[in-house]
């Protein structure tokens, strides 16, 4: 008994002149979207709405009258160019970037560090580390700065007690009133609040490695140095690209720590960074419309900072 095989038909079969049939097109269904839609929406109110109304208020005369009542002037670019010609607004971008970079140099050197040691230390030691970690990052700001303040005072404070008992001249030493060990402390406090989120971060990125590249690239007559370089670091790169971004931003806008600083005995006027500068501008001197230019500036100095991490991930992306 012949059996016979159905084959389906070729193209050539389908349409013997020659031209190929048309492929049914895909509709896709807009539901995706309309489920996106109230997210988006809900985004766009309220991301979108400050930074119109802030982008509006640079461009207006809004002042102490203005708040009872009076209709706002509208200036147009006079704030932005009044801030261009104040070198004194240079002065404080430029301390601000290099104490955003310096602290996120060190925040991330640390962390990654203390994530690379919490992979060689036993369970029991880990746990008593990371509870450490966990509880010096969720000590509220305030309470923080109170014990820093305690710690540097210059009468009372460990830390000119230490320094003078190791022979050091220490005793009534102000930490706060020269611009430079002013930094440091400010440096210390936020480093310090920074390395946790850092720390655990890195750290379960770590874990995520695959034990097969460490043991061949080990194999193949790697040290540990080389096993890190090559393999360990570009593995968690993605992700300690996305913490060096958000280190930076939050570095950039740093304000409580420099205004609690201040208020404890730190000259303002050589220690005011972007954050310090824009408060008392608005708050302090009633100018919001330089205030808000201000803000606007510093917006874009932080879109010029974070282009070049945004840049490699999308490159990492590509790869």
């Amino acid at each position: 008994m012949a059996t016979s095989t159905l084959t389906p038909p070729s193209v050539d079969d389908a349409a013997p002149d020659g031209s190929r049939p048309a492929r049914p097109r895909r509709t896709r269904s807009p539901l995706p979207f309309g489920l996106l839609l109230p997210a988006v929406l809900a985004l766009g109110l309220a991301l979108g709405y400050p930074l119109v109304r802030q982008v509006v208020l640079s461009l207006q005369e809004f002042g102490l009258a203005q708040q009872f009542g009076r209709p706002a002037e509208w200036v147009g670019l006079q704030n932005y160019r009044e801030l261009v010609g104040d070198p004194y607004l240079w002065k404080v971008v430029l301390r601000s970037v290099l104490f955003c970079l310096v602290n996120a140099a060190v925040t991330m050197a640390v962390g990654v560090g203390l994530a690379l040691l919490m992979q060689r230390m036993s369970k029991p030691v880990r746990l008593l580390v990371q509870s450490g970690l966990l509880l010096a990052w969720a000590m509220p700001v305030l309470a923080a700065l109170t014990v820093w303040q305690w710690l540097f005072d210059s009468q009372y404070g460990v830390v000119n007690w230490l320094l003078t008992k190791a022979g050091g001249d220490y005793a009534g030493h102000s930490w706060l009133l020269e611009p430079l060990s002013f930094f440091l402390v400010a440096s210390v406090i936020v480093v310090w609040m920074s390395v946790p989120f850092v720390a655990f971060t890195a750290y379960a990125a770590l874990t995520q490695v695959p034990a097969e590249l460490v043991e061949a690239a080990a194999m193949d007559g790697a040290s540990p140095r080389q096993r890190l370089r090559h393999v360990v670091l570009p593995t968690v790169s993605p992700v300690l690209l996305v913490v060096g971004l958000l280190q930076v931003i939050w570095d950039l806008r740093v304000f409580t720590q420099i205004y609690v600083l201040q208020k404890a005995g730190g000259t303002t006027r050589d220690t005011n960074l972007l954050g310090t500068y824009i408060y008392r501008l608005g708050i302090g001197s009633g100018d919001f419309g330089t205030a808000a230019a201000v803000a606007v500036f510093m917006l874009a100095l932080t879109v010029v900072l974070t282009a070049p991490y945004v840049r490699l991930m999308l490159r990492q992306e590509e790869s």
